[in-house]
């Protein structure tokens, strides 16, 4: 079954991307693409829902699973097919931009083809908003088509990982699944060696796999979660006094506070409420 709708491609384009072709496939199970190299001027992820298929790279075929994609720049050879036994739901968007393929190649994109998102549900989301923009108005709404676009792009570019020679291990899952815990209890004193142990992890192993899965370090992730309600609470908690701010974010010092305050927003936490505060 599927669902897909192409769309004109705009000559003199004004956007920074805009979807050339998007859509949805499942239970269909003959799936198969092979484009020879320069026969399309796009870019195209294809992201597997659930089920699984296959990428040809260089004559080697790479299995792909629920959660990862291919991404293609302009002008490569594209292979790729479902699984016949397990056919894969998959969605895919085709875009084009002024700028888009340095923007991409910027960010180190260029350097692999097969990639695995972090927070699925995060790009699926997205995609069904473009994917239902482009079959209800199809191209009535420019503007809209495109910043679904940079919203694919933009969850994509934050939440894609290139897949090296293993998949991610379900001690990387269960990292995910600590997030939302993690971020919920972080003006909590943050001990380490509780956070392995509900990981199943020792607390060495728990900071290199949290690193590579969110490319940062298990307190870099604190902090900014802390940062983040303290900057709601400055605007929303107008009576209370920087001090009470900082301690209830988890911060007892408050030079401590605004000197991390300062690093991650460029500005003291009393001048971002002046700033902002209405």
């Amino acid at each position: 079954m599927q669902r897909q709708t192409h769309l004109l491609t705009l000559p003199q384009n004004p956007f920074f991307c805009f979807p050339e072709s998007v859509g949805n496939y499942w239970d269909h199970p003959e799936h198969f693409a092979l484009r020879t190299a320069g026969s399309l001027n796009n870019f195209n992820i294809h992201y597997v829902v659930s089920g699984k298929g296959y990428v040809e790279i260089d004559g080697k075929a790479h299995t792909l699973e629920a959660g990862e994609a291919v991404l293609y720049f302009p002008l490569q050879r594209q292979h790729y097919y479902s699984s016949k036994d397990d056919p894969w739901d998959i969605r895919w968007v085709h875009f084009y931009g002024t700028g888009l393929q340095d923007y991409m190649i910027e960010r180190g994109f260029h350097k692999s083809q097969l990639w695995t998102i972090r927070h699925p549900a995060a790009w699926e989301q997205v995609h069904e908003e473009l994917l239902a923009e482009a079959e209800t108005h199809r191209m009535l709404r420019p503007t809209k088509l495109s910043a679904l676009t940079y919203a694919a792009v933009a969850v994509f570019v934050e939440q894609a990982v290139p897949i090296s020679g293993s998949k991610a291990s379900s001690s990387g899952n269960r990292i995910l699944e600590l997030l939302p815990l993690m971020q919920q209890e972080a003006t909590q004193p943050f001990i380490l060696e509780q956070w392995a142990a509900q990981a199943g992890v020792s607390p060495y192993y728990f900071c290199k796999l949290f690193r590579s899965v969110m490319e940062m370090t298990p307190m870099d992730f604190i902090t900014r979660c802390r940062l983040q309600m303290a900057k709601q609470w400055l605007l929303e908690r107008k009576e209370a006094n920087i001090g009470q701010i900082a301690s209830d974010a988890g911060y007892p010092s408050v030079s401590y506070f605004n000197k991390r305050f300062m690093e991650h927003e460029g500005m003291t936490p009393t001048l971002y409420r002046q700033l902002y505060g209405v």
